[in-house]
């Protein structure tokens, strides 16, 4: 059981810097009261911030610090569960959030998250839906039972029942599924490939056994075949060798045909220059006899003494140019044959060398079957060593084989389970054996407060209404204070199932407004009479307008506003 004991709070809301403190445990029954924004309503904002990290109203977080102040935002809350004492505090400008167990402040996580999972599933068991379905009724930020979703009211059974434990099991056990299939996806991968070696390993001792000696015999016929080729090749060079040296030989008789064709074209323009010479002469004394620069006369003797002479070297001239330009003929020829012959040599050079590549690549080819037969040889002589390689791959086969097996029933346990622990399973035949309780409970309040109907909630939590008028009823088809009646017989209910199973029992129940709207004076009177004389170890808290009810209640909480900011009067 949770007892409550006391609420402080400060700069929070409308409250200022002088703390407010709320016992829960002096008196059994308290009304609290006050004006529109007295601050009464405070009371339900700082419980559940404190205890959830967020208020009960629809406020966001940062108007929680009061307006003036602007900061020091700070709630706390004792109480006590299972002997253990505990302390939380949290507050906004600075952010804190406290946990203190039995005077010691409890272990912080980084991630405030952590935290308030600690406190909301290890120590309190409640979260925030359960907690106002048990503790609180209010007229604003309330969404009652009835209208919840169907999966947040099962949330709010199966925290009043104590089996969430299950969905967290099924969680965890949907957790280990899908590790385990992962695994299972893996370790067939695995197989697959343990499966393809061992087939390699067989097909390969098997072409090893079966043709090792024909591979070995059909290498070695490659390998004659080869080198009959590197013979011939090598009788084409020696040939072409042959050639090369007769070839170079005749070059040799021919390398120097270009420097004489040179010497013999320098000799030529010489020749031709002195013929020219000689030929100008030879004119200008054939056409002239005075001498065109002096005017005066050519000796006759003279003139044809130059004449002759000049006709005698280029006759001499003439024949000489003859001869010349035939040996650079022959020059020629030879220069001519040269280049041939360099052609040649080259083209046999080139020919001799692509041989000799080849012969170089056949050479190769013919070590690394050498090798191959080698590696061929060797591994017939190591059978068994292969053998044994492929025993320890079946081994390794066989191992993956049991580990899927293992993996494929532990899924199929945990298969079992999960179906069993999820909302089909275990949790609904302890709801079913739960519900007649339920259905009683609530309509036994129903008839204290005079409200006469049939409430039944099936497996789903649906309801089926039926009144002596009616046969068929839904919660939407009732007025406002006969909704606020199912929903008072479903809280005290909740809190009546939570006692018997000891799990999210709490002795503090608080209800907002529920005399100022929906419930008439009738319906109030007898729920005064269910919480004097029929709830059980509660404290119970009554926010209201109504101030004629002082004289019902042992103890009266008045708010009001000071100065700006509200407080309890003294």
């Amino acid at each position: 059981m949770i007892l409550f004991e006391k609420i402080t709070w400060k700069n929070f809301l409308s409250t200022g810097d002088v703390p407010t403190t709320i016992s829960f445990t002096d008196n059994v029954t308290n009304l609290v009261v006050g004006t529109n924004g007295a601050g009464k309503s405070t009371l339900l904002d700082a419980l559940c911030f404190v205890l959830f990290n967020k208020p009960y109203r629809k406020i966001n977080k940062p108007q929680l610090i009061n307006s003036t102040n602007e900061k020091g935002c700070v709630v706390e809350i004792d109480f006590k569960v299972g002997g253990k004492e505990y302390t939380v505090r949290r507050g906004i400008k600075p952010n804190v959030f406290d946990i203190i167990v039995n005077g010691d402040m409890l272990h912080k996580e980084a991630d405030d998250r952590a935290n308030q999972k600690i406190l909301e599933e290890n120590i309190l068991k409640l979260n925030y839906k359960s907690f106002t379905q048990i503790v609180i009724l209010g007229s604003a930020g309330f969404t009652p039972f009835m209208q919840l979703q169907s999966s947040h009211r099962r949330e709010v059974i199966e925290d009043l029942l104590d089996i969430r434990v299950f969905s967290a099991m099924n969680n965890l056990i949907k957790e280990d599924i899908r590790q385990n299939k992962e695994g299972i996806r893996s370790l067939e991968i695995k197989k697959n490939a343990a499966k393809d070696k061992v087939e390699m390993q067989e097909h390969f001792i098997e072409d090893l056994e079966a043709r090792g000696m024909e591979t070995i015999n059909r290498k070695y016929s490659k390998i004659k075949e080869i080198d009959g080729d590197i013979d011939e090749l090598m009788l084409k060079n020696r040939k072409l060798n042959h050639d090369l040296d007769d070839k170079q030989e005749e070059v040799v008789k021919f390398a120097n045909a270009n420097k004489k064709l040179r010497q013999l074209g320098n000799i030529k323009g010489t020749l031709s220059q002195k013929v020219a010479t000689l030929t100008e002469n030879h004119k200008f004394f054939e056409e002239n006899t005075v001498c065109p620069t002096c005017k005066q006369g050519i000796e006759e003797s003279f003139r044809l003494d130059n004449i002759s002479e000049a006709q005698f070297k280029l006759k001499e001239l003439q024949e000489g140019f003859k001869k010349l330009e035939e040996s650079i003929k022959e020059e020629e020829n030879r220069e001519l044959l040269f280049n041939n012959l360099t052609k040649e040599v080259t083209s046999l050079t080139h020919g001799i060398s692509q041989n000799n590549t080849r012969i170089s690549g056949l050479q190769r080819q013919s070590r690394d079957l050498q090798s191959e037969i080698q590696t061929i040889t060797d591994q017939l002589q190591n059978r068994n060593s292969e053998h044994e390689k492929l025993e320890e791959l079946r081994e390794g086969l066989q191992s993956i084989f049991n580990q899927l097996a293992e993996k494929k029933e532990e899924v199929n346990y945990q298969s079992f389970a999960y179906d069993l622990l999820k909302d089909g399973g275990v949790k609904t035949k302890i709801i079913k054996k739960y519900l007649p309780l339920i259905n009683q409970q609530v309509n036994r309040y129903l008839q204290l407060m005079d409200f006469y109907i049939n409430f039944k909630l099936d497996e789903e939590f649906n309801e089926t209404i039926k009144s002596p008028i009616h046969d068929k009823f839904s919660y939407s088809s009732f007025s406002e204070g006969e909704k606020m009646r199912i929903d008072l017989a479903l809280l005290f209910t909740w809190r009546e199932v939570a006692r018997f199973k000891n799990s999210a029992n709490t002795n503090l129940l608080i209800m907002d407004e529920v005399f100022d709207s929906s419930l008439d004076g009738f319906g109030t009177d007898d729920f005064l009479k269910i919480i004097r004389f029929v709830i059980k170890d509660a404290n119970i808290f009554v926010i209201s307008h109504k101030t004629e009810m002082y004289d019902k209640f042992q103890n009266v909480i008045k708010f009001e506003k000071f100065k700006g900011f509200s407080r309890m009067v003294p």
